[in-house]
């Protein structure tokens, strides 16, 4: 169960938040770009080198198995726009934790930005009470709902992504380019 024996793409929304920081991060030259976990390092410093900007990581210290007992910040953040960028959050306990780890390690604001707003349980008060100039999630999972209640949640519209990717799978075209590029 769960395994395909058809050709399958992996499409990534990392054109969409590149647009997204440039269009709405003033200080988005000085910023940097911050992976909650170090499962997250490749995402963070992809994003990092196509902004030419510095990237850092948070690393968990456990005492038990999914109990962490503190994070460290590897990076530096002081005085810098902090943006926190991870494929999902659920119930946001890690990146509200994370995002107080910023704060007091210097960040000036903190974003976060995420593929998936899954938002289930307490994420929504945690949001709201959080530090976070926005929370922007890709509309993969509607947040129409969820956005009454916090408004520090943002948007940002992949559908043209999707769109030109069953375009280009219907017509035998290469889907590489979305990976660098938004469709008009």
């Amino acid at each position: 169960m769960g395994f395909f024996d058809i050709p399958v793409d992996n499409l990534y929304a990392e054109p969409a938040v590149l647009k997204w920081i440039k269009e709405n991060i003033a200080e988005w030259k000085t910023c940097t770009i911050v992976s909650p976990d170090a499962g997250g390092a490749k995402r963070v410093t992809s994003i990092a080198d196509r902004l030419n900007v510095d990237f850092a990581l948070i690393h968990k210290e456990r005492k038990k198995a999914n109990e962490v007992d503190r994070m460290v910040l590897v990076g530096d953040v002081t005085d810098r726009v902090a943006i926190l960028v991870d494929d999902m959050a659920d119930t946001c306990g890690t990146i509200c934790h994370a995002a107080d780890k910023l704060i007091s390690a210097g960040a000036t604001k903190v974003y976060a930005i995420l593929t998936h707003g899954i938002f289930s349980g307490p994420a929504i008060s945690r949001i709201n009470n959080a530090c976070f100039e926005a929370v922007v999630v890709t509309n993969t999972i509607p947040q129409e709902e969820k956005m009454k209640t916090c408004p520090k949640i943002q948007v940002i519209d992949i559908s043209m992504i999707l769109a030109e990717a069953i375009r280009r799978t219907h017509n035998g075209e290469s889907v590489s380019y979305l990976f660098s590029h938004v469709p008009l």
